[in-house]
């Protein structure tokens, strides 16, 4: 893992800082903001194994609340506060799960919270996900979703379009020390580097050979394992030794790269709006703090013949310039209970 610290590293700065669970951190802070990898780690380090055998539902509320406190450094309160969400200094929620429907009553999922599912066998947790409420939007197959953006894709003439000519202000003096590295050994969702961040136009020179390329058809309700076939090419295509996706936002993260695969004009985004200039879930790179909108989202269009995707276009952009060329649609429906079936390798590393 490519971190700017240990886990624990971060564990024993927040204990020296004094800070409780209530006071607020600014996002991508090098010393005490914790990224969602790291706090994966860190809670399933603590929680595994605890016992919630014979707990009313309030005291294993509490037991487990105080077990992510003292996972992460902060002092257990003597009473939890009722705030959204219940750990605002990391942005965190928790929810235990004995199955696989998870249940959020009476709000929205936010984009940017973190969302620690914390998994029961038997009354033991035995697994921790952690996980942005981008990501858990991606498994909403229910469209009970308040929120959700969309665009259309209105094809021109060429293959390939390379929307946005430079990366945004904010992440062009990261992407102009680049390296040109031509091989990557890291993990593609380990953290963005200074040195490996690739600029938008090699993400375009790299991908457009991809263009008029087949490969099989996972299926109609095999949706995520065709993206995945795609995520592996173009993983390849940048120069990763290895593949590898979490699920989350955005898909390559070592890159700031959000792929989609799309067999229709709709793109569905999910929660987050690609221009929208609210903060990752990444360490900071220097002093640079990346956004939603500093993504680079590839998008290619396919079409299916018998058993095979074929890739017909691409198209590159910034989050900041997406709009610029598709076309922004969507609605609000509200809802009392949001229920997101997990699916079954949603617990899988």
């Amino acid at each position: 893992m490519e971190d700017q610290h240990a886990p624990l590293e971060y564990v024993d700065n927040i204990r020296q800082s004094g800070l409780d669970i209530y006071a607020p951190i600014d996002v991508g802070n090098p010393e005490l903001w914790i990224p969602s990898q790291e706090m994966e780690f860190l809670l399933n380090s603590a929680l595994k194994g605890i016992s919630l055998a014979g707990l009313p539902l309030r005291t294993r509320s509490k037991v487990v609340k105080a077990a992510v406190c003292k996972a992460m450094g902060y002092p257990v309160p003597p009473s939890f506060r009722k705030t959204q969400p219940r750990f605002p200094g990391q942005c965190l929620d928790t929810y235990v799960q004995k199955s696989s429907n998870l249940q959020i009553w009476n709000e929205e999922l936010a984009p940017n919270r973190r969302y620690a599912i914390i998994k029961a066998q038997d009354d033991t947790i035995v697994k921790v996900k952690v996980v942005t409420g981008a990501t858990l939007a991606r498994l909403d197959t229910t469209g009970t979703l308040t929120r959700k953006y969309q665009a259309r894709i209105v094809p021109g003439d060429a293959d390939a379009e390379l929307i946005s000519d430079a990366d945004t202000n904010n992440l062009s003096q990261i992407t102009s020390q680049y390296h040109n590295t031509t091989s990557f050994t890291v993990s593609p969702t380990s953290h963005p580097s200074i040195g490996q961040l690739m600029p938008i136009q090699s993400i375009y020179r790299a991908l457009t050979p991809l263009v008029g390329s087949t490969f099989v058809d996972a299926g109609i309700d095999q949706e995520r394992n065709r993206g995945g076939e795609l995520h592996r090419q173009v993983c390849a295509a940048l120069g990763y030794q290895s593949y590898q996706d979490d699920g989350t936002f955005p898909d390559i993260r070592h890159q700031l790269i959000e792929v989609k695969l799309q067999t229709s004009r709709t793109i569905d985004l999910g929660l987050v709006s690609p221009d929208s200039e609210d903060p990752l879930d990444t360490p900071r790179l220097g002093n640079v703090q990346a956004r939603h909108c500093d993504v680079r989202y590839v998008v290619f269009c396919a079409e299916r013949s018998n058993t095979n995707v074929i890739l017909t276009r691409l198209y590159v952009s910034t989050g900041e310039s997406f709009f610029t060329r598709f076309v922004r649609f969507g609605g609000l429906v509200i809802n009392a209970k949001l229920q997101i079936p997990l699916p079954g390798s949603f617990f899988d590393d």
